[in-house]
C-alpha cells in the first residue's frame, strides 16, 4: 500500500454524555474525504482509542470506512496489549475494507526513550535482550498472521527501540513506521538507517495512472461493478424480446491500474519536524493538528513535492504555534480547534479536559490564519 502524502489522524466525536456521536464522526469523515489527504487514520493516537470498548471500537471503525470516500487510504489504528485480541481487530478491519492497520508497542511494554527503568542514581538501564525480544516477538506474531499489512506505531510513551525497528522492518508484512517523534538529529538518524536496512526490499504495488494509491474499497468497488453486468442476451425472455434488446451491454467498469516499486514507508507525525523527515526519506505526514487545518498541513506537503523548500518552510512555521498549542493540551485542544475550523470536535471523554478559557482565547487567535 502506498502511503505517500498527508494522513489526518481522526478525532473521536462523543456527546455531552460521554457516548459517541457516530453521526458526527461521519460527517467528519465526509469533510475529510473531500480535502487533498491522502488518507485517514481512524483512532491513532489523537482519537482516544484507549477510552473505548470493544464494541465502540467496532462501531468507530465501520462507521468511518462507511463514510469514506472510496480512493481515500483507510489505516486503522488497533492496538492492543495482547496478539490474540490485536488479531482480532485486524480481521474486523479487513472485514470492512481498511487498507492497513497502525499497531503499537502494548502498554505493559511501554517504554521512554528505548530504556525500561530508572536505577538508583536515576540513570536510565538499557533493556535487556529478553525486554526487545518480547517487543519483536510481539510485531512479528502480528504481522504473521495479519489479513492486512501492518504499520509501526512509534510515539514518545511507546517507543520503539531503534534495534527491534530495524529488525521488524524487514518482515513482508510490515510496510512503514508512523510517527518520529525526535530531536532533528535522531529522527534523521533513524530514517536513515531504517531505510539502509530496508534498501533491497521492494513491494510492487498497485497504483493509479497518475501514481495514487488503490484502496481495498476501489477494488471492491470495481469488482461488484463487473459482477452486476448483465449481457444483453441474458435480459431477453424469448426469441421476439431478444430481437429487440439492444445488441450490446453497458461498458464494463474497469479500474485502471499499474504498479510501482515501494520500499519501506515513513509517516512523520511530528509538526515541526515534518520536512525534516521528508528531506530524510520519509514519504507522508500525519501532524494531530490536521485534524484541525488539513489544507494548511497539505500544503506543507505539496510544497516539499514541488521542491519548493522555501515555501515548505513557510507553510510549516505558519501553523507551529497551533499546533504546538493544541499538542500541549492534548485531546480537548485539538477538538477546540477542530470545532473553530467547521469540524466537530466537542468535548473529550473524561479524564481527558477541555481546554481552559485562556486556552481556548489562544487556540482561537492562532487558528485565525489556519481557516480552511
Amino acid at each position: 500500500m502506498l502511503l505517500e502524502g498527508l494522513h489526518i489522524p481522526l478525532t473521536t466525536p462523543f456527546h455531552p454524555d460521554g457516548r459517541l456521536n457516530l453521526p458526527k464522526l461521519a460527517a467528519n469523515v465526509v469533510r475529510y474525504s473531500k480535502s487533498s489527504a491522502a488518507g485517514l487514520l481512524v483512532l491513532g493516537p489523537s482519537g482516544e482509542p484507549t477510552l473505548l470498548t470493544d464494541d465502540e471500537t467496532h462501531e468507530v471503525l465501520r462507521v468511518a470506512v462507511q463514510a469514506a470516500a472510496p480512493e481515500k487510504i483507510l489505516i486503522a489504528g488497533i492496538s492492543r496489549d495482547s496478539v490474540h485480541a490485536t488479531l482480532d481487530l485486524a480481521e474486523f478491519a479487513a472485514e470492512q475494507n481498511y487498507d492497513a492497520i497502525l499497531v503499537g508497542v502494548p502498554d505493559f511494554l511501554a517504554l521512554e526513550s528505548g530504556y525500561s527503568r530508572l536505577d538508583s542514581d536515576q540513570r536510565p538501564i538499557p533493556l535487556s535482550k529478553n525486554s526487545l525480544l518480547e517487543r519483536r516477538t510481539f510485531f512479528q506474531t502480528v504481522a504473521d498472521s495479519s489479513p492486512l499489512p501492518v504499520i509501526l506505531l512509534n510515539m514518545p510513551s511507546r517507543t520503539i527501540p531503534v534495534p527491534v525497528a530495524r529488525t521488524v522492518s524487514s518482515h513482508p508484512n510490515i510496510i512503514g513506521l508512523y510517527g518520529t517523534n525526535y530531536s532533528v538529529e535522531i529522527q534523521s538518524a533513524l530514517i536513515a538507517s531504517l531505510l539502509d536496512h530496508t534498501a533491497s526490499i521492494k513491494r510492487e504495488d498497485t497504483v493509479t495512472p497518475t501514481f495514487a494509491a488503490v484502496t481495498a474499497r476501489m477494488k471492491a468497488a470495481a469488482t461488484q461493478a463487473s459482477a452486476s453486468l448483465v449481457s444483453a442476451d441474458s435480459l431477453a425472455a424469448d426469441r421476439t424480446a431478444a430481437a429487440t434488446t439492444a445488441a450490446e451491454a453497458p461498458p464494463t467498469p474497469s479500474l485502471r491500474t499499474r504498479t510501482k516499486s515501494v520500499g519501506f514507508q515513513i509517516i512523520c507525525t511530528n509538526a515541526p519536524r515534518m520536512l525534516d523527515a521528508l528531506n530524510s526519506g520519509a514519504v507522508g505526514i500525519a501532524p494531530p493538528i490536521a485534524a484541525a487545518a488539513p489544507q494548511a498541513c497539505y500544503e506543507v506537503f505539496a510544497a516539499w513535492k514541488d521542491q519548493d523548500q522555501p515555501l515548505a518552510q513557510e507553510k510549516q512555521q505558519r501553523l507551529l504555534d497551533a499546533a504546538l498549542l493544541a499538542g500541549t493540551f492534548e485531546a480537548g485542544a485539538l477538538k477546540y480547534a477542530a470545532d473553530l475550523n467547521g469540524y466537530f470536535g466537542g468535548l473529550p471523554r473524561l479524564p481527558h479536559l477541555p481546554p481552559t478559557g485562556i486556552q481556548r482565547a489562544a487556540l482561537e487567535q492562532l487558528m485565525k490564519q489556519l481557516r480552511n
